[in-house]
């Protein structure tokens, strides 16, 4: 059995889960989010109010399925209670960030700035010219939106300039020596 796959999920008080078949739906305080599950992969209320993720069989797909369905299910409940936040910086000369509504407008050393549009469900938030946050309910889509922004820009790997998740190590490279 999964090590992860086997474990309950823990809904907390405020979070209704709807189960439908293979559709999973999650209400909470911070929004809603639906997940087909994959078929033979089966979700059911357990007693004490938790969910469990079982599968019908040990074939190598229902195994490699079952821990991947739990983690998503419970990811959807972290998100409508707590949400997800990844933070971005920018280094470099004249880089920089401003917010314009629910978007953003980058300067990245390019001859325009970039504006990016917030998705349904994402939010940004703006510390300062060079910080800023990507916010939403569903994990996959903040990570998403996130690497689309560093895409933008990627760190330089001789000046470490551009956009970088916050604690990211850009390993350095050394420039040619001249004569």
């Amino acid at each position: 059995m999964s090590r992860i796959g086997r474990l309950p999920i823990q809904v907390p008080a405020g979070v209704d889960v709807t189960i439908d078949g293979q559709t999973v739906t999650v209400k909470g305080p911070k929004g809603t989010l639906t997940h087909v599950v994959a078929a033979p992969i089966e979700i059911g209320k357990g007693e004490d109010g938790t969910l469990v993720v079982t599968r019908p069989n040990d074939e190598r797909q229902s195994k490699a399925l079952h821990g991947l369905s739990r983690t998503l299910v419970a990811n959807m409940i972290t998100g409508v209670t707590a949400g997800y936040r990844k933070s971005l910086e920018i280094s470099g000369v004249g880089y920089r960030v401003t917010a314009k509504g629910s978007n953003m407008e980058f300067a990245l050393g390019y001859s325009h700035p970039i504006l990016v549009e917030a998705p349904e469900g994402i939010s940004f938030v703006v510390d300062s010219p060079t910080k800023f946050h990507v916010d939403g309910t569903d994990k996959q889509k903040v990570g998403e939106v996130a690497a689309k922004i560093r895409k933008l820009r990627k760190p330089d790997p001789y000046k470490a300039k551009g956009v970088k998740y916050a604690g990211e190590v850009i390993r350095r490279k050394v420039g040619k020596s001249g004569k």
